[in-house]
């Protein structure tokens, strides 16, 4: 009765067809048993269809034929209440299929791109504080350059300095020793 079903109820165009095909299923899987709503509805669209009946016309014949096996106006309403609430059950089903998947796809995506942004902030904190250790680091380099230069310089003066008291105490007692070893007797 599947087809039968998506002809009665997919004449509306703009229609999913897929969920289409799920709302029928579900419908024909609760088909109550019996002439009932959808084997009314399923009339009414042949004699449009078919005998090219207006929608009110059709409505009242369906019923005046339906009424000779026992289908009554409260059998009519309350039937299609029962395809109503069938609806429901799957809407319900969609939506709660629907935050599954929208909990996976988009508010996980969500959180791992909140994740990403708040490493991707602290990558550039840690880059950031490199690269002041490096500018300090460089400081030090240029101005070791020249402290290096400096100590460089002081450490000959002190070895200039040194070298000249040495040999000026050495020359001082070199001469001590030339003149005791002349002007002593030995």
């Amino acid at each position: 009765m599947q087809k039968d079903l998506i002809k009665i109820f997919g004449d509306v165009s703009g229609l999913d067809e897929r969920s289409l095909k799920v709302l029928v299923k579900a419908l024909e899987e609760q088909n109550l048993p019996g002439f009932d709503y959808l084997e009314f509805r399923e009339a009414v669209q042949r004699l449009m269809q078919d005998m090219e009946m207006d929608e009110e016309t059709a409505i009242k014949s369906a019923f005046a034929t339906a009424s000779t096996v026992g289908l009554s106006k409260e059998k009519l309403l309350k039937t299609a209440r029962h395809y109503q609430d069938v609806l429901e059950k799957e809407k319900q089903k969609f939506d709660a299929a629907l935050k599954k998947r929208l909990d996976e796809k988009v508010v996980t995506r969500e959180k791992e791109v909140a994740q990403l942004k708040a490493k991707v902030a602290q990558w550039k904190a840690q880059i950031e504080e490199l690269q002041q250790k490096v500018a300090k680091a460089e400081e030090v380099l240029a101005r070791a350059g020249q402290d290096l230069q400096q100590e460089l310089d002081k450490l000959e003066g002190t070895k200039a300095k040194f070298e000249h008291t040495w040999r000026s105490l050495r020359n001082q007692i070199e001469q001590d020793l030339q003149q005791l070893d002349k002007l002593l007797p030995g």
